[in-house]
């Protein structure tokens, strides 16, 4: 494990740019709109979160499960593995990572389908279709895909930091908190360092809560250009959850989502051209 983000793989090998995402996902865009692409991105963010409260997991292995499940589909179409499949697989790898423990895998597989027909059988109205051998199948290709760069750096520790430096501030630090838990739904995990996210997650909590502290900010020796790009990546996430009608929508997009013309058995890497999907 590298001693600090600057030596990690997060900033060598998984900082990217919006021309390797464009370029990444451009199967997908072909049978997608980018706003489709984004609101099915939201709907299995929710459902790793929908899953992790229900295993009661701390929120950084929700977090980690969430950047796996995006630097997956960042390399594969969503047509290699099924998202349904890929959540959960996520939460099961960031658990150990995070060291909050190894799930059982029976525990696993109920929480799954528990939450499917509690929460999203508007989505899923059969019963949630995979076993553990499924999971651990897919665990062994995310890790592959991955090439064991499992480490992540998030935005809640500097952002503890900046709050104590500011001062006793819990209504703020709760508020930027929020504001980080939802830029997971966005792409900005994936082209940003954490510390510009926090700084942009507390600039937005700041302006929320009518707190002015323009002297702390103006002191910072940041690109401020980063951090404006990130809140209108954010800014641009509320505007669209705004309208965004899961339920009327979401089975439609599922439908539509790219998928294999065939029902191979293994999953896909560069050595391995079959997949999982039920």
């Amino acid at each position: 494990m590298a001693g600090n983000f600057w030596q990690s793989s997060h900033f060598q090998q998984w900082l990217l740019d919006r021309q390797d995402l464009q370029r990444e996902r451009h199967s997908d865009l072909q049978v997608l709109t980018e706003e489709e692409y984004q609101k099915l991105m939201i709907y299995f963010s929710n459902f790793i979160q929908a899953l992790g409260e229900q295993l009661k997991v701390k929120q950084q292995v929700i977090a980690t499960a969430t950047v796996y499940f995006k630097r997956f589909y960042v390399r594969n179409s969503l047509k290699c593995i099924d998202p349904l499949l890929m959540a959960p697989t996520c939460i099961f790898l960031a658990s150990k990572v995070e060291e909050f423990g190894v799930i059982s895998n029976s525990r696993l597989i109920s929480t799954c389908q528990t939450v499917v027909k509690n929460k999203f059988s508007y989505a899923y109205p059969q019963e949630f279709p995979y076993r553990i051998s499924h999971v651990l199948e897919c665990e062994f290709f995310l890790l592959e895909m991955m090439d064991c760069c499992l480490v992540l750096y998030h935005a809640y520790r500097p952002l503890v930091q900046y709050v104590h430096d500011i001062g006793p501030e819990d209504n703020l630090l709760h508020m930027a908190w929020k504001v980080v838990n939802d830029s997971l739904r966005t792409d900005v995990c994936l082209l940003y360092p954490p510390h510009q996210i926090a700084l942009a997650c507390l600039h937005m909590a700041c302006v929320i809560l009518q707190k002015d502290y323009k002297h702390w900010f103006a002191e910072l020796n940041v690109d401020m250009e980063k951090i404006l790009e990130i809140t209108r990546q954010i800014l641009n996430l509320y505007d669209l959850w705004k309208n965004f009608d899961e339920k009327k929508e979401i089975p439609a997009l599922l439908a539509k989502m790219p998928k294999p013309k065939a029902q191979p058995s293994r999953l896909p890497s560069e050595k391995h051209s079959c997949l999982i999907y039920l």
